[in-house]
């Protein structure tokens, strides 16, 4: 929802573009039910017995209503490759959303007596082979995900609340650590839907997204090509053998194989071992400190506070933007963008500067550009950066996807980098696993 939030303030800003801030069209409405199936027995997990195989056919096309076709295409090499929706259902009291694995069935929990509870409900939605694509509806959902998993299923569970534990990249003993999974953001209201790619937990099997709207424009996020994890891995040990700072830590392999599971960001991989890039970013800080003690910078809110002035007060040793002020960050704190000086809530004007400055922090731009945001050609030139943000984005197709919290963040006018796509009138949302198709210029689709 944070990123959907700063979506809508960019999009609400003068400065943007007037085709960004164009008037949503009609909601989509309902699509006929799939084809009837079979009634499904409840399972100890979210997931089905690997024989039971559907292609749900629905119209493309939906009329102005509450509900969104989703096209959920098979683009790996397996044959077992299962999806999973959640959210929390706008129309119904916010209250937890999965979807059954019929594709048209909302299941919304009870609350459970104990943590850790199975789910009584059959809600993996199974892809069929490679090139196989199914078709599912939703209603409106906000801080949704579409999952995958390849080769085996996920287990998702149930705390009091009722609340999900969803899968976990750090957890050893969480019950999906040896699956290869991944996921889609979206949140679909009575306004838009607006979805992304995200890397900014870990990078996993690829995924691509296609939406087309009632007017018959065609957004396209490409994602990484089925190698994408790969070449991750491999500019990761790069940069290790380079500077020696541990990314290729970040490398999960396969149990029995060796073969690349996943790749965590820096952020994760800290969780995993506190003591990896201790004090990385402490000599890059300390060169901004030096250089705007006795100079000044502008920040871009991008917001009503307009552009703000920052410089360093010598006797506070603080960063004093505007009416805010902001200590030295540690590593941690640029990695997570969350803790320390970015830790929001001080006040509304401090909440519009501190997406941009951990930007600046995490590309590494505050020491070639006295202006925030920076344009991307002078992203990623420190030594000291982001490498893993760095590196994601160059295994990208189009070089799109979140690779940390705010890598949304960009100059007024400037290139998005977060791989989003966003409509006020939606017609099919296609999101693709495996990379198999990835494309910068996907082939259009009828409606």
């Amino acid at each position: 929802m944070k990123r959907l939030n700063r979506f809508l303030e960019r999009v609400r800003s003068p400065s943007r573009s007037p085709a960004s801030a164009a008037p949503p069209a009609p909601s989509p409405g309902p699509a006929p039910p799939p084809a009837s199936q079979p009634d499904q027995q409840p399972a100890a997990a979210a997931h089905p017995p690997p024989s039971e195989q559907r292609n749900f056919n629905v119209a493309s096309q939906n009329q102005p209503g509450s509900t969104l076709n989703i096209a959920l295409q098979n683009q790996t090499t397996s044959n077992t490759v299962y999806a999973y929706i959640t959210g929390q259902a706008i129309d119904n009291n916010n209250a937890l959303f999965l979807l059954q694995a019929d594709g048209r069935t909302p299941y919304y929990p009870t609350s459970p007596a104990s943590v850790g509870s199975s789910i009584p409900q059959n809600c993996a939605i199974v892809l069929g082979p490679p090139g196989n694509t199914v078709n599912v509806t939703i209603p409106h959902i906000a801080g949704g995900r579409i999952w995958f998993s390849i080769d085996a299923p996920l287990t998702f569970l149930l705390n009091p609340g009722p609340a999900l534990v969803e899968p976990s990249v750090t957890n050893p003993s969480d019950p999906n650590i040896n699956i290869d999974w991944g996921f889609a953001e979206f949140t679909y209201n009575s306004d838009q839907l607006y979805a992304n790619i995200s890397y900014v937990d870990f990078v996993g099997p690829p995924v691509a997204l296609t939406l087309t709207t009632q007017a018959g424009v065609t957004q396209h996020v490409s994602g990484m090509p089925a190698g994408g994890l790969d070449q991750v891995c491999n500019g990761l040990r790069s940069q290790h053998a380079t500077d020696g700072q541990g990314w290729d830590q970040l490398i999960i392999s396969r149990n029995g194989n060796g073969r690349n599971l996943r790749a965590l960001s820096p952020n994760q991989g800290m969780v995993t071992n506190p003591n990896l890039f201790a004090g990385y970013y402490d000599d890059y800080v300390a060169r901004v400190w030096t250089r705007f003690t006795t100079q000044s910078m502008s920040i871009d809110t991008q917001a009503s506070f307009g552009t703000v002035s920052a410089q360093v007060s010598a006797s506070s040793d603080t960063l004093v933007i505007g009416g805010s002020t902001f200590s030295r960050p540690s590593t941690r704190d640029i990695f997570s963008c969350s803790t320390g000086p970015f830790a929001t809530g001080a006040n509304p004007e401090t909440n519009a500067i501190i997406p941009r400055l951990a930007a600046a922090f995490n590309r590494s731009t505050l020491l070639v550009s006295t202006s925030q945001p920076a344009p991307q050609d002078l992203y990623y030139k420190d030594p000291v950066t982001n490498h893993y943000s760095r590196i994601v984005h160059q295994a990208n197709l189009d070089t799109k996807g979140y690779a940390f919290p705010y890598d949304d963040v960009q100059p007024s006018g400037g290139a998005d980098q977060s791989g989003e796509v966003h409509a006020g009138d939606p017609a099919l949302f296609t999101v693709t696993v495996g990379g198999g198709n990835a494309s910068v210029n996907p082939p259009k689709r009828e409606l």
